[in-house]
């Protein structure tokens, strides 16, 4: 098979079905689930802000773990493809089950039935979910240009379906309630993750006749420390984090911005749309504007958008103008965040071949898993963490001035610091320097349009 092969739209849109089955979950989490809780299922959000960083915790050893198993499969589907068909029914039920916490309960079993759901879902069937889609891309092709497009792909995907899903929970929730909200998403879910898992072929790694190369399966104890000798192990990990912290913040702030500061809880409904279609359609220029300059420059405009959108939030008040012109630049700044991130994954995976000649796209991929579901875990979290600390108290009509202006740094500040951050790690993921080189050293022709 020629590994530098060019993969077909059919199929990048199919792998960016998965991206779109996973974001099902992400949306969730990161806009409605803690609303959930803390208003429907009545537990604190001190508690709930809790769990998911003890969470978090338990998530850097599931995602290692992981991807070293990942990296040891050895079967025809090649590595990635067994476990991403088999997260899909897992992420089914894991949906329906997150929000269906007993009414009855008193509420330290609501708290024990969240943590076993939310570890079930989030610790364990996105884990499997987001290292072996991950993974799979750097099975796909070892041409970088058909990577990044693939992932542009995948992004408008993963985007399209967010604003579906973001724009059509609250009325689903509304009409249909928490419990058939839940099947919905969770059989939504299953299908579009399934698709890539039976579409896609692996070809890096595996031979004509559909075997496992010799040294495709390495035992952890020699694929870890070649990993952590990656420095862009470390990079993928924190540009994953800090974009997930970003966005699950701002979107977890969001419901309590329009409920509470605004007082119209259906605004959230029209901010979901404008908050993901422009990062749709900026993400149409990646593939040209990376090809003619790089990935990485076009993510740091993207950071730059972010540091822009979130202070004009910051001003914005009540001016409905000003709240949707800082919404579409954080959209419009957020789009190459999450399509730059999986292509240079796939590059820091090479470079690690090229390094220490032990190819491990499954550890690689931990990094985007570990560092997305920080991201999303610590995000929700600080929205709970500030609200608890300002004294919110969801049974109150009207808040106090205190937990007012909470909102508002939530919503915007905090957002800008965050993206000032993410600004100073992109720039360091300079692994695109290094492409011709390893395409030379590694024997493959880059392939030129």
């Amino acid at each position: 098979m020629k590994e530098n092969q060019q993969i077909p739209m059919w199929k990048k849109v199919c792998y960016g079905c998965g991206a779109g089955g996973g974001n099902v979950m992400s949306t969730l989490m990161a806009s409605f689930l803690l609303a959930y809780y803390t208003d429907t299922a009545l537990i604190s959000a001190v508690a709930i802000s809790t769990m998911f960083v003890i969470c978090r915790l338990l998530d850097g050893v599931t995602d290692l773990v992981m991807g070293g198993i990942v990296d040891r499969t050895n079967t025809k589907l090649g590595k990635a493809r067994p476990w991403l068909i088999l997260s899909a029914p897992l992420m089914c039920i894991g949906l329906i089950l997150i929000v269906s916490v007993p009414r009855g309960w008193s509420e330290a079993m609501k708290l024990v039935y969240a943590y076993f759901t939310y570890i079930f879902l989030n610790c364990i069937v996105y884990t499997i979910f987001g290292i072996a889609h991950s993974a799979l891309l750097a099975r796909m092709t070892r041409n970088d240009k058909e990577r990044n497009t693939t992932s542009v792909v995948s992004s408008i995907c993963n985007n399209a379906v967010g604003l579906v899903i973001g724009t059509t929970i609250t009325g689903m929730q509304f009409k249909f309630g928490w419990t058939v909200t839940g099947i919905i998403l969770g059989v939504t879910a299953g299908v579009l993750i399934l698709i890539p898992g039976i579409t896609i072929s692996e070809i890096v790694g595996m031979s004509e006749d559909g075997q496992m190369e010799k040294n495709e399966s390495l035992p952890m104890k020699e694929q870890l420390p070649a990993v952590l000798k990656n420095k862009y192990f470390y990079l993928s990990l924190l540009i994953g984090a800090f974009t997930l912290l970003m966005n699950a913040n701002a979107i977890g702030s969001q419901i309590f911005y329009c409920n509470v500061v605004l007082g119209e809880p259906m605004f959230m409904t029209q901010l979901m749309s404008i908050g993901q279609l422009p990062g749709i359609i900026v993400l149409f220029f990646m593939p040209w504007f990376s090809n003619k300059f790089s990935k990485r420059n076009f993510m740091l405009i993207g950071a730059g958008c972010l540091i822009i959108g979130f202070g004009i939030l910051g001003i914005a008040g009540n001016s409905h103008s000003l709240i949707l012109a800082g919404t579409i630049l954080r959209s419009i700044g957020a789009g190459p965040m999450f399509a730059g991130v999986y292509a240079l994954i796939a590059d820091a995976c090479d470079y690690g071949e090229w390094k220490t000649g032990i190819r491990s796209e499954g550890l690689l991929a931990s990094s985007q898993s570990i560092g997305s579901k920080i991201g999303i875990g610590f995000g929700s979290a600080l929205t709970g963490w500030i609200l608890a600390f300002a004294g919110y108290n969801p049974k109150e009509m009207i808040q106090s001035e205190t937990v007012i202006n909470a909102i508002k740094f939530d919503f915007s500040w905090l957002g800008l610091i965050i993206s000032v951050v993410l600004f100073i790690c992109v720039l360091l993921m300079d692994v695109e320097k290094y492409m011709p080189q390893i395409h030379e050293a590694l024997g493959k022709e880059e392939i030129r349009e």
